[in-house]
């Protein structure tokens, strides 16, 4: 009778999972350990599990089966890049996981990260002419002020000797303030949005720190769009009201806005703080930076391979059966490709020692920190914008800038999404 009583609960879980996924993550108070494993780092360095998972199991390797689904990490940087690239055979729709969250009518789930061709293709070319040279080319002096009136800001309150939090006072106002720049907010709206920007991409506390999080940045973005539906602003949201009109709904525009919020702020904060640190630690490539211009290019686009802050792809749901890298993935399963360990996949490299470490004569512009394929991320130019001109200007204002901890006592980020330290203790005359 128990095997009886097991088969037709298993049949139902089945049927449930067949028709519809029957899971709500929006109720979901914390993501258990086991799925979140792959998030953890040893410093700089992704965890040793994952290289021992890659050894024993492959580039392509099932780590858990969640609530009836299988989830597989993908650490091999060929079979990241045909994952990512690959149209028809994955969805990045993640709303019929998300309950009534994933509903459009609250608002909650959108934007281009989780949305499918044709509507991901459709939205894309809305935003794609924001993000041309030519008209990143107009933020540039904003960019140039924001990192100097930070670095004014940075160096009032290390003028006593005493130690200043860089993360604090540089690497998260340059890239927020530069967001809301490119969003065209109003000044007085600044503080407010800035309260939302990093409890979002937590995953180890509760709802506030995953879909609580992602639902009030929404929610303020929605409102902007409205009140910009009536007074278009300057900036990226404006614009697209001048240019679109109603052929563009307050729902899409607040995804498209939240998108280049979320991919344009924590990101470039994490990538500021971790890149000063790595940089502090190799004085040779710091005075590089000092002395010759041209350098910070093959900088920061190693420092973008080698630490590669956004540790995972949006997760992609297999739409069919599919083989990847020789492993046989199901309907239904869920598949993420692993950033840093794709990016420090020996097998991309010629050298049996290249990837490993931190090597700017190694550095690469096609490297994984921004993803690959239609999802890559549009705004990865005006990252390297901002990392290319905060980097320099901070080593020629303090060339002397050491850390006031020993790196071994930095305090990272546990577990997100988003890979970062808590606080850069730093002294600004070199103590």
């Amino acid at each position: 009778m128990a095997l009886v009583l097991e088969a037709v609960r298993s049949r139902v879980r089945r049927a449930l999972i067949a028709r519809s996924p029957g899971i709500d993550l929006s109720r979901l108070d914390r993501v258990p350990e086991r799925l979140t494993w792959p998030l953890k780092r040893e410093g700089m360095e992704p965890v040793g599990r994952l290289e021992e998972l890659r050894e024993a199991k492959g580039p392509v390797a099932k780590v858990v089966n969640f609530l009836g689904v299988e989830v597989w990490v993908v650490t091999g940087d060929a079979e990241a890049r045909e994952l990512l690239a690959d149209q028809t055979s994955y969805s990045t729709d993640i709303r019929p996981y998300m309950g009534k969250a994933g509903n459009a009518e609250n608002g909650d789930i959108g934007g281009l990260g989780f949305t499918d061709p044709p509507d991901h293709t459709r939205l894309r070319k809305l935003l794609t002419p924001e993000f041309t040279m030519r008209r990143l080319a107009r933020l540039k002096p904003a960019i140039d002020r924001i990192i100097e009136d930070q670095l004014d800001e940075t160096e009032r309150l290390g003028a006593d000797g005493q130690a200043v939090d860089l993360a604090q006072t540089f690497a998260f106002p340059v890239p927020f303030l530069v967001i809301c720049e490119l969003l065209g907010l109003p000044v007085e709206e600044r503080e407010k949005f800035r309260g939302m920007a990093s409890a979002r991409f937590d995953v180890t506390g509760g709802g506030i720190g995953t879909v609580g999080a992602v639902a009030g940045s929404r929610q303020f973005l929605f409102e902007e769009t409205a009140r910009q539906r009536r007074e278009p602003g300057p900036g990226l949201i404006g614009q697209i009201i001048r240019e679109h009109g109603d052929e563009i709904t307050d729902f899409d525009l607040a995804g498209l806005a939240d998108g280049a919020f979320t991919g344009g702020l924590e990101t470039s904060a994490s990538m500021l703080a971790l890149g000063t640190a790595v940089l502090l630690d190799r004085r040779d490539v710091w005075d590089l930076l000092i002395a010759e211009d041209h350098s910070v290019v093959p900088i920061v686009d190693e420092l973008l391979r080698y630490l590669s802050v956004v540790q995972i792809s949006f997760p992609r749901f297999a739409k069919h059966d599919v083989v990847l890298g020789g492993q046989k993935i199901k309907k239904g399963a869920v598949v993420l490709a692993h950033l840093p360990a794709a990016n420090r996949d020996q097998r991309a490299y010629h050298s049996a020692t290249a990837g490993s470490g931190f090597d700017h004569g190694q550095a690469t512009a096609s490297h994984l920190a921004f993803g690959h394929g239609f999802h890559r991320c549009v705004g990865a130019e005006l990252a390297r914008m901002e990392l290319r001109a905060a980097y320099p200007a901070l080593a020629r204002r303090f060339p002397h800038l050491t850390l006031a901890v020993d790196a071994s006592e930095l305090a990272f980020h546990d577990r997100s999404i988003v890979y970062g330290v808590e606080s850069l203790p730093v002294y600004l005359d070199g103590r």
